[in-house]
């Protein structure tokens, strides 16, 4: 039976020890009567000797063919790894790619639009969608700000908005000012820790955290994102100020000037503030529409299908109502305002949905102020401020038939499904681009033979000589360059938003904790009939069987260890 397993296992070996029952079998040989015992000896405690002889066999053979299969370990690893790699290629033949659509709608949780009576959304980046432009804006004007108001060195101009340096969901380390991407067990990834523009060695990185990469929960971001000393950037606006740090904190570092970090991210922080309380972006948007917002005519399609097939629609979002006004007029038409049946303007999100103080204020054509008490929600009325517990009293708007589309995932979408159970759809514009990426042949070839040889790796530990352990090395330091590869396909300094080299990041758990829904922009909507059930699907847990290259390939339901155990058994 061993010997039958071990095949299985695709090892080609056999057991070198035997068992009891082995034992007897192999004594029954002796034709003196005096030789039943399982230890192969007469009665007197002696060792039968036909059962010396053969006992002595045997072991000579075990011990011949234990010396041929070290010698012979290197032929049978190689062996191993370019099969693999010649049923990776047999499974991924040409023009397998393309397999995800971007426009797609992925579902963490299953969810019927049927039942979706009232449908939900922010503005900024849920809405209206921004082009790239936009960043380079408030970065520029926050570091002109940093150096007229807060008196920088004019040296920190030199530094240009790098659009492909930080990526969404990102940690800063105050103290430390270090900028890292960590994953859903509070690990900092190899190679994405910054200070400034330079990585940090992930050496240096340990050493900083007290001999581990790994953040205790106290010092991580709390509910919101906010801890202590380390903060979480969630907002696509934050992209700008991430860059604004690292090149701020770049040029005191390469000029050995000393300065202390706290007030350094203070300053940065209030300065990229400045630009969104002093309606600085408003008016670059206001001024050219066609240069800053995106795919307008999807947005009109969307909202104009929903109402047409009968379903409620309300605004709340953060942003001022003339803002809105001009964006929504140029998007969906002058009459938009029709096609809402509530809309909250400046709500202070996320206060909103947890503060019950502040009242509703409605806001008459000229944008000021009534300040009669409001007891209902009326349709065509803009209201300012105001809680989610007024709201939810006036409109009857509970529970799973609501479902309320956001960016921001602590802002937007937290409280809303851990406190009150509405349904929630993140809009992740980055999406679109990790897609297109996963759909590229190098990257689909890449992650399956990465995920391969890590199979292999697991099952071939057990060969413990050192001509072995060189080859097993080989394969960990080209797995090691395969895990590069795939990370800088998405970004060359942080990777996917989505993923570690293998644990989920701490924004994609977070995304699956706070959605029901995510995708690329509200536009996916006109994908799916308004009756279409989203099935989350069933992902595979550790000890399941899951259906990657490696376990297919090298036997996921056994373990490596099992000829070493089998005397045990």
């Amino acid at each position: 039976m061993a010997a039958v397993v071990f095949k299985s296992l695709g090892l080609q070996q056999k057991a070198v020890g035997y068992s009891r029952v082995q034992l007897v079998s192999a004594c029954q040989c002796c034709t003196k009567v005096s030789c039943p015992s399982a230890e192969g000896k007469d009665t007197d405690g002696s060792t039968c000797h036909q059962h010396q002889q053969k006992r002595a066999s045997d072991l000579s053979v075990s011990s011949k063919r234990s010396a041929f299969e070290k010698s012979d370990n290197k032929t049978f690893l190689w062996a191993r790894y370019n099969e693999m790699k010649r049923l990776v290629c047999d499974l991924l033949p040409p023009g397998v790619c393309n397999l995800l659509n971007p426009a797609s709608i992925y579902a963490n949780n299953e969810i019927s639009l049927q039942d979706i009576e009232i449908y939900g959304f922010d503005y900024d980046y849920t809405l209206a969608q921004y082009s790239s432009f936009l960043h380079t804006m408030i970065f520029n004007t926050a570091r002109e700000i940093l150096i007229e108001q807060y008196k920088y060195p004019q040296g920190i101009r030199s530094y240009e908005y790098i659009p492909s340096f930080a990526i969404r969901g990102l940690h800063y380390d105050v103290q430390k000012s270090l900028l890292m991407k960590i994953d859903a067990f509070h690990y900092v990834q190899s190679g994405t820790a910054y200070r400034g523009l330079t990585p940090v060695p992930d050496e240096e990185v340990i050493e900083m955290y007290g001999g581990t990469q790994h953040i205790p929960l106290y010092q991580m971001s709390d509910f919101y994102g906010k801890g202590p000393s380390i903060k979480q950037f969630m907002d696509i606006f934050s992209l700008p100020e991430m860059t604004l740090l690292a090149s701020v904190n770049d040029y005191f570092i390469t000029h050995n000037i000393e300065f202390d970090q706290g007030h350094l991210y203070k300053d940065v922080t209030d300065s990229i503030k400045d630009v969104h309380v002093k309606g600085l972006m408003y008016e670059w948007i206001e001024k050219d529409m066609e240069k800053y917002i995106l795919h307008g005519d999807e947005t009109y399609a969307v909202l104009n299908r929903l109402v047409n097939n009968g379903k409620k629609l309300f605004l709340i979002t953060n942003s001022p109502f003339s803002f809105v006004d001009k964006g929504m007029k140029f998007m969906v038409g002058r009459n938009w305002r029709d096609l809402f049946d509530v809309i909250i303007i400046q709500a202070e999100k996320p206060s909103f949905f947890t503060d019950r103080r502040k009242p509703f204020r409605r806001l008459n054509e000229n944008g000021s102020l009534h300040w009669d008490k409001i007891s209902t929600l009326e349709k065509g009325q803009i209201y300012r401020q105001g809680n989610l517990f007024d709201f939810l009293h006036m409109t009857g708007w509970r529970g799973s038939k609501v479902l309320y589309f956001g960016d921001h995932l602590y802002s937007d979408l937290a409280d809303l499904m851990l406190r009150h159970g509405w349904r929630t759809g993140a809009i992740v514009p980055e999406l679109h681009t990790e897609i297109r990426i996963v759909n590229t042949e190098q990257y689909l070839h890449t992650l399956t033979w990465l995920q391969a040889l890590t199979g292999l790796l697991e099952r071939m530990q057990v060969h413990q000589d050192a001509e072995s352990q060189t080859i097993l090395l080989e394969w960990m330091k080209e797995r090691h360059e395969l895990r590069s590869v795939t990370k800088n396909l998405f970004n060359p300094q942080f990777g996917s938003i989505f993923r570690t080299y293998h644990n989920p990041t701490y924004f994609s758990r977070r995304l699956c904790r706070f959605s029901d829904l995510y995708m690329a922009s509200i536009s996916c909507l006109l994908n799916y009939d308004l009756q279409f059930t989203f099935y989350p699907r069933r992902t595979p847990l550790q000890h399941e069987a899951p259906l990657w290259m490696d376990q297919l390939c090298t036997g996921c339901m056994k373990t490596p260890f099992l000829e070493e155990m089998v005397h045990i058994r």
